[in-house]
């Protein structure tokens, strides 16, 4: 299954913000979104970070509550790791896994897609094996 197949069910909207935004503003999105984490872009809308409830956590540890007065420039986490809608969404938890990531920004033809997180995949995988377990249901009661 592909990345699109998720993108074609949830939605393609993403949260969105600029690098000179103050984390507070960030933390905004995320409280009225009810998302975990928000895509960075500069003017032209070319991503240049990513800001999630985990930066948000590590940052507050670090800078206490001045934290909340910096500019996602100093917060946000870059280079963000990105996928296609064509990729298999295997590999992109493969990807989240092994960078030890939650969210997914997705990228076609140089621009944000929308994006994905584990939770995502997790929703997907669960409805395939629900299925499969129908399926094999119904060819137990035929032979049985």
């Amino acid at each position: 299954m592909l990345i699109e197949t998720i993108l074609d069910q949830k939605g393609r909207d993403c949260a969105t913000i600029r690098p000179d935004a103050p984390v507070s503003a960030a933390v905004a999105i995320l409280s009225s979104r009810r998302v975990g984490a928000v895509v960075v872009e500069d003017l032209k809308g070319a991503i240049v970070g990513i800001f999630s409830e985990r930066d948000l956590v590590r940052l507050l540890a670090k800078r206490g509550r001045d934290a909340l007065d910096l500019k996602l420039r100093e917060a946000m986490t870059s280079p963000v790791i990105t996928c296609k809608p064509s990729d298999r969404i295997d590999q992109a938890l493969a990807i989240m896994n092994n960078r030890k990531v939650r969210h997914l920004p997705v990228v076609s033809n140089g621009s944000l897609a929308g994006m994905i997180s584990i939770r995502d995949i997790a929703r997907v995988q669960l409805s395939e094996k629900e299925n499969e377990a129908a399926v094999l249901l119904d060819i137990a009661r035929l032979h049985g």
